[in-house]
């Protein structure tokens, strides 16, 4: 199995550690994440979503004109888009980029409060019953070369025949770690992306995707693609201080509590997704799991995200990275607390010493098929 990088890359450069400066969108900074992460070696970078965020389909155009070989992976939220208008604008930015580099991330909706922002008064279930019948329909104004209707229950189209279709496939990445969100990724994602948990748990949810591919009829599972904050040290007490600093700054820029992720403030209360739930379990369960995932980062931040850490120096992140691929990983999405510097280092550090521990290990590296 071949193993792909992903980073992420935003409008400003932004985390839990850095407040937002500057204008909402700054091309110099989109231009500084690009060239960070196509210099770095990334396969693709993650380009977010929020009801308040700029439009992650224009963000990826521009960050694709001002790079070479990098892929876009453009979170998606369906249900604010008809699935056929979805399907010509993934399609359209295929054809501008050259095909082979336009991804899908399908998210249905963790958030009561930031999907009302945007209209949207579904429950999380009916939300993944939309999300079903939405890539439904995307798949088939995607492929179908005939004109054909839909009437389901969320929608209903008469006639569909798309003069623009992608190059090339475009790939649906799909996150949740609801049992609603394996059932209905588990029949439509080639790849399922997960937060980064204890190797246990990581397991036990792939076991879960793969059980609800074989349920929906599919001959092969979802690839699954897994996310990491990696903080790196040239020696362990180094990363480990430097960790203890990401975390005492995280409680520092809420006043000793609260949270805020991306240009996101946490909402009060209990998080309502269970891949947030998750992560804050195996906080209360340990702050150090397995080989260095160090879970306080997520505890500070009501893991509002991806927000686990794996600490120490590149080799040992990289056994630990690697550790994952073994128990059937594919994609590893790593981001940094300091965005563009930290994509910097797992450039030049991080991503060769992953490639040469999975090459001891006999895994295959490269973007996949």
């Amino acid at each position: 199995m071949s193993v792909e990088f992903i980073g992420m890359i935003g409008t400003q450069e932004v985390s839990e550690i850095r407040a937002a400066t500057g204008p909402v969108i700054d091309r110099a900074t989109v231009r500084g994440f690009v060239a960070a992460h196509e210099e770095a070696g990334f396969d693709k970078v993650l380009v977010g979503h929020s009801s308040s965020t700029p439009d992650g389909l224009q963000v990826a155009a521009y960050a694709a004109a001002h790079s070479e070989r990098l892929g876009f992976l453009v979170a998606h939220r369906p249900g604010f888009t008809a699935p056929t208008l979805a399907a010509r604008q993934f399609a359209t930015l295929d054809h501008f980029t050259g095909g082979g580099r336009v991804a899908m991330h399908v998210i249905s909706g963790g958030s009561d409060v930031d999907q009302r922002r945007d209209g949207d008064w579904l429950g999380k279930d009916e939300r993944y019953a939309r999300t079903d019948e939405y890539l439904s329909v995307v798949r088939r104004a995607w492929t179908e070369p005939d004109a054909f209707d839909h009437h389901g229950e969320h929608y209903r189209v008469a006639g569909v025949r798309q003069e623009i279709r992608p190059l090339s496939p475009i790939p649906v990445y799909f996150g949740g770690s609801s049992e609603a969100a394996h059932r209905v990724g588990g029949r439509h994602a080639d790849v399922f992306a997960l937060w980064g948990e204890p190797l246990a748990g990581t397991a036990e949810q792939i076991a879960r995707v793969r059980d609800a591919a074989h349920a929906a009829g599919r001959a092969e599972a979802p690839r699954i693609s897994v996310s990491f904050r990696p903080i790196l040290g040239d020696t362990e007490e180094q990363a480990w201080a430097r960790a203890r600093d990401v975390h005492a700054r995280i409680v520092a820029a809420n006043g000793g509590h609260g949270s805020f992720t991306g240009t996101r403030m946490r909402e009060p209360g209990a998080p309502a997704n269970v891949g947030s739930q998750r992560l804050l379990a195996a906080a209360a369960a340990g702050e150090v799991h397995d080989r260095c995932l160090w879970t306080a980062t997520a505890a500070a931040s009501g893991a509002a995200g991806n927000s686990t850490a794996l600490v120490g120096t590149p080799d040992t992140v990289a056994a630990a990275l690697a550790d994952y691929v073994d128990i059937g990983v594919g994609t590893l999405l790593i981001r940094g607390y300091d965005p563009i510097a930290d994509a910097r280092r797992y450039g030049s550090e991080l991503l060769p010493a992953v490639r040469a521990e999975l090459a001891r290990r006999g895994a295959a590296v490269g973007v996949p098929a």
